[in-house]
């Protein structure tokens, strides 16, 4: 199957309806029922602003996190419009693969 991978990057402290932004979107894939979302910590990096943000053992709130999801071009059409229509701001990079599924379902 063809479609895209989608990765949006946030920090942990960064929210949306009260909520971190990660576990907010991860919530939100899983509702509009697509194939899956995985949210990554990251140990450092940078933004726009290059701003420095790192996981620090004390204070995890400007850890730098990545949520990545693999997707048919109807659901990314369907995610996307659903996130401007919430208003939140993430940067996102999205890039065309190939996908699908080997071997047999496990309960």
């Amino acid at each position: 199957m063809k479609g895209c991978q989608i990765t949006f990057f946030t920090v942990q402290d960064h929210r949306h309806k009260g909520r971190p932004v990660g576990e907010w979107l991860v919530h939100l894939a899983r509702e509009m029922g697509l194939r899956g979302a995985t949210l990554v910590g990251g140990g450092e990096g940078f933004g726009r602003h290059h701003r420095l943000h790192s996981a620090h053992f004390f204070e995890l709130a400007d850890q730098p996190i990545e949520i990545v999801m693999v997707i048919s071009e109807e659901e990314d059409k369907r995610l996307l419009e659903r996130l401007r229509t919430e208003g939140v701001r993430l940067f996102y990079v999205k890039t065309p693969v190939e996908f699908g599924v080997l071997g047999e379902d496990v309960p």
